[in-house]
This record gives structure tokens, sequence and C-alpha cells, in this order.
């Protein structure tokens, strides 16, 4: 009864689209298509390809479909100019956190907090954690823990608001463009964590769930600088992504072109890919589907040890403990962190982890403002971008 709960809280959630999307035939949204027609579209799919070179044909026409769809190179150039905000550093055990804005282009923040390792070493892997959809997202216990956890095993890690949540307030979430801007924030996240001097960046890891598994496999589809990623229950054969952030710019389908989602989430191959899935949501099937699909690609590089599913039968559409875990094991072997201090005989131990109120993790308060060139609202930004 739980799951069959978590999962209609899920999709009423990530359903409700707006009216004037349907009318766009180039757009695959929610559940686009039935489990069965999923799987016939996956043998279409692997039709398309034999190995090496012809996936890699495929992979870059579905890049250049992302890339496009989105308008992504429509996006100011910016490099550096990211006038960081940091606000209320709290040391806590073993690790420190920080409020942080830092300016996506010009007139637009992105809010989140820094979560960084007490212990000094001379570099840093760092972590991106996109969260998913719901209330506040950034500031619940599992994002705090999950953070806190990282940043004590050795990484800097940087979470932060999707567009029209938390602190993120210039837009709404429902904007036509936010599945770009999502994207293009996500890419300032990773740019302002190269530019510090003690991030090593060949050590970059990238998770989140639900939409915030939706900007991992995104990002690190078009962005070769993440080394890492675990996208959790998302990766999906039949479920595009039923929010405009993630399937609301025709970025699945062209005249003449189809994918879905399994096939982004495998661009990264052949770097270290951990698919985390569960038995109540669109990733029920991902051990008989969707991770077949991905190993096949994997197996064209012969790096079929670098691909891995965590998939929990009996768990819900969460990014609950034992999917923690999973991904902690993951990172730690794949970032070269170092778990002895909160690994133990029966798993992990996040009992070290103090969780804040929401505003203690506030980036702007009654003492911090927002900048005075705060871009507000969806039109404002939209006119900025010329989108």
């Amino acid at each position: 009864m739980k799951c069959k709960m978590i999962l209609t809280t899920a999709v009423l959630l990530l359903v409700m689209l707006p009216q004037s999307y349907a009318q766009d035939t180039t757009l695959c949204m929610g559940k686009y298509w039935s489990e069965d027609e999923a799987k016939v579209m996956m043998s279409r799919f692997a039709r398309q390809w034999n190995d090496k070179n012809s996936w890699e044909t495929r992979a870059a026409q579905i890049r250049s479909g992302i890339i496009e769809g989105m308008k992504l190179t429509s996006m100011p150039k910016v490099s550096g100019d990211f006038n960081p905000i940091i606000t209320h550093r709290r040391e806590m055990d073993g690790y420190s956190v920080e409020n942080i804005a830092i300016e996506s282009f010009p007139g637009f923040y992105i809010t989140g907090n820094i979560y960084r390792p007490a212990k000094k070493q001379k570099k840093y892997a760092a972590i991106l954690t996109p969260h998913g959809h719901g209330v506040d997202k950034r500031f619940s216990e599992e994002t705090q823990k999950r953070c806190a956890m990282f940043a004590r095993m050795g990484a800097i890690v940087f979470t932060y608001d999707m567009v029209g949540t938390g602190e993120c307030m210039q837009v709404t979430h429902k904007m036509p463009i936010a599945l770009v801007l999502q994207t293009f924030n996500s890419g300032r996240v990773l740019e302002y964590l190269l530019s510090l001097s003690d991030v090593d960046p060949d050590r970059i890891g990238m998770t989140g769930y639900s939409g915030g598994g939706t900007q991992t496999f995104i990002l690190s589809a078009v962005d070769n600088r993440i080394k890492a990623a675990a996208p959790v229950v998302q990766v999906s054969a039949h479920f595009f992504g039923g929010c405009v952030c993630e399937s609301g710019m025709p970025i699945h389908k062209r005249s003449g072109f189809q994918t879905n989602n399994v096939e982004i989430a495998a661009l990264f191959a052949p770097k270290p890919l951990l698919i985390v899935s569960d038995g109540a949501d669109w990733t029920k099937n991902t051990p008989d589907v969707e991770y077949p699909y991905i190993q096949k690609v994997y197996a064209a590089y012969q790096a079929n040890d670098h691909v891995s599913n965590a998939h929990f039968a009996n768990e819900g559409h969460d990014y609950g403990y034992s999917k923690r875990t999973a991904v902690y094991k993951f990172f730690n072997r794949y970032l070269q962190l170092d778990d002895k201090s909160v690994a133990s005989k029966n798993g992990y131990q996040e009992d070290f982890v103090t969780i804040l109120t929401k505003p203690e993790l506030y980036v702007f308060d009654n003492e911090v403002k927002m900048p005075a060139n705060a871009l507000q609202g969806d039109d404002a930004v939209i006119k900025y971008l010329g989108l």
C-alpha cells in the first residue's frame, strides 16, 4: 500500500502538464508509450546499430537532437563571472555546510548549499546533486544526509534548487523553457566546481532522483566533464518524464528520428554509470528492459564492468537509505573517496549528520538580499534569453 501511495503521489506531481504542450507532436511526455510499446521500440532501436562505430553514429544523432531540441546553443556564452554569494558557514561532524548562490547568467541566480569535507586534502572529488519534484526538496532530510555523507567521504558537494522551487523563485517551475534553463544551470554548477583550485577535474560525479535523475542523465549526455553518474529511479523505456522541465522541449523526437531516456542515459558509455531502480514506478522493468540495452552499449566499448543496476523490487519512488547506500559504494569506488569513517558491517552510518532547518539553509534572508539585477518572472527571463 505504501509503495502504491508513493507512486500515486509521484505521478500526480509529474504528469500534470499545461494544455498547450498537448498539441506539439514532437514532444514525448509522461507515459508516452505503453510498457509493451516501449519493448517493441527498444528492439527497433537495437536494430539500428551493432557495434561501437554504428552506436557512435546513432549516439551523435541523439546528442545533437538533445542540444538542438532544447536550444542549448542559444543560451548566453558566459565564462566565469559566477559572482558567488556565500553565507552562514556551519562546521559539522566531519564536514561543513555553506549556503550559496551563483549567477547562472546576468540576472539569474542558482541557489543551493555546498558541503565540504573537514579533512584537508590537496584535491577533492566533486559531486553535483540536483533534486527531484516536490516541496522544498533541497532542504529534505534525504538530501542533507547524502550530501553530508559524500562530503565526509571526501567530496565537495553542490546541491541546488530546481527552477521555481526552494529559493529559485525568479521563474515558475512550469515555464516553457524549464528544461534548457535547468540544464544550463547544472552546467554552470559544474563549471563553478571546476573553477575551485582544490577540485580534481578527473573525479566529478552527479546524482539525483526522479526529476533530479533526469537532470543527471541529460547533463551527463551532453557534457563530457562528468566522470561518474548515478541517475536514481528515473531511467525508463516508456516514461519520458512528466514535467516540462524533463520533456517540455523536443529532445526525444524529430522528423524521421526517435529515441528515449534509455538511449540518452546510454550516451554516458563507457564511463562509470549506476542505474538505480525500484519495483513500484516506471523503473520496475529495468532489470529486464532498460538495463540490458544499456549493457549492450557498454559491451560495444568492452566496458561491461563500468555499468551496473541496483534494483529494489520491494521499494518505491524515493532516494531512501538502501538506494543511497548503493550510490555511496559506487562513488566511493569510481571517485576514489574514503568511506572508512562511515562504513560498517551493516552498511553506512548516517547518524553523524545534523539535519538543518530550511531557514538555516537559506542563502537569502533578512540580512542578505537577492541582488538588485535579478530578473523577475518567466517573461522577463525568456525575453532576456531571446527564447
